[in-house]
């Protein structure tokens, strides 16, 4: 049976919850919590078991790679050898924040996000307790917390709702109000490329290329 914390407030309940959270996903199960978009639903991004159960649990094809979130740049180089200008002048911007950014991940990096061609959508959600989640973790494999072709869970019951015992830790971090999912920009290429329009808009990015 899934298990429920209120992590609301800054109490025993909520470091019980990320604890439990984290103890789930280190045994390759997932977890939701929420991130400063909407809510996410979590695992060992290092597992290949692990990922496939989260596409499973979203009824979700390969075909569409499970994003990683970090809590901190290091995590970030751990994962990608050469990280682009282009991406340092949005980092800085723009994380912790809403941009998911496509980067070439190192090749020798024992994992599967599904037909994701080598390539790996990466994001420093601006949530401290999702940030606190990873710093204890690692690395997320982090899909939003709904079934595929449904909307996006604003609250931890929706996200409950639709993916219902196929979590075992649930993180309530209460309702988040402008559910607008993050910017994806891909920057594999000679020039970035917008593969989502999300909550930072074109011209506020292309001003930090400038």
């Amino acid at each position: 049976m899934s298990e429920v914390f209120d992590c609301t407030t800054d109490n025993a309940e909520r470091s019980d919850g990320i604890s439990a959270a984290a103890a789930a996903i280190r045994r390759g199960e997932l977890a939701v919590l929420p991130t400063d978009t909407v809510y996410g639903v979590a695992t060992d991004a290092f597992s290949p078991t692990a990922i496939a159960a989260l596409l499973n649990a979203k009824g979700r094809g390969r075909d569409m790679p499970v994003p990683v979130l970090v809590a901190n740049q290091d995590m970030l180089h751990a994962l990608v050898d050469t990280v682009p200008e282009t991406a340092k002048q949005l980092i800085q911007s723009f994380w912790p924040g809403a941009l998911t950014l496509v980067l070439k991940h190192t090749a020798h990096l024992a994992w599967d996000l599904g037909d994701s061609l080598g390539t790996v959508a990466v994001r420093m959600p601006d949530d401290a307790l999702a940030l606190e989640l990873i710093t204890q973790t690692g690395p997320l494999g982090v899909s939003s917390a709904n079934r595929s072709g449904h909307p996006p869970a604003t609250t931890m019951l929706d996200a409950r709702l639709q993916l219902g015992a196929s979590v075992s830790v649930y993180l309530d971090g209460g309702s988040r109000d402008e559910p607008t999912p993050s910017t994806i920009i891909d920057l594999t290429g000679d020039a970035p490329r917008v593969l989502r329009e999300g909550a930072i808009p074109q011209d506020e990015w292309a001003r930090a290329l400038q």
